[in-house]
């Protein structure tokens, strides 16, 4: 018996890269369309720029966890000057209503999993 046999070792191989990336190929140029949240109408400006609601929006929530409950302050100043309600239903759900068509769409997309829902209650969403 030899210790290397081309003949089956390396078809071997060549099989098992071909089952091991068949997930890439089936997918591939199939990208998954972008979410588009609706966005409510007649509130220009967020609590903080487009931007950084995007990419740190749970970090701020968690802040703003922290310090209502430990320190009881509730008022947050926004860049622009204005005062928001630092508070998941009764400050961001007041202008994104719709779980579904604001908060899910980019959730789903990204396949996370937020742990918001854990303690506060989900919005009944408008038929």
């Amino acid at each position: 018996m030899k210790i290397y046999d081309g003949r089956k070792i390396i078809p071997g191989i060549l099989i098992a890269a071909v089952i091991f990336s068949f997930p890439f190929w089936l997918n591939f140029g199939k990208a998954a369309v972008p979410p588009k949240p609706k966005l409510p109408k007649e509130v220009k400006n967020c609590v903080e720029p487009t931007t950084f609601m995007r990419t740190s929006h749970m970090q701020l929530l968690n802040e703003w966890r922290d310090i209502v409950v430990r320190e009881n302050f509730r008022l947050f100043a926004a860049p622009d000057g204005k005062e928001h309600l630092m508070s998941l239903q009764n400050g961001c759900l007041k202008c994104h209503e719709s779980k579904a068509d604001f908060c899910d769409q980019c959730h789903n997309y990204l396949d996370v999993k937020p742990y918001c829902w854990d303690c506060h209650l989900a919005p009944k969403e408008n038929k």
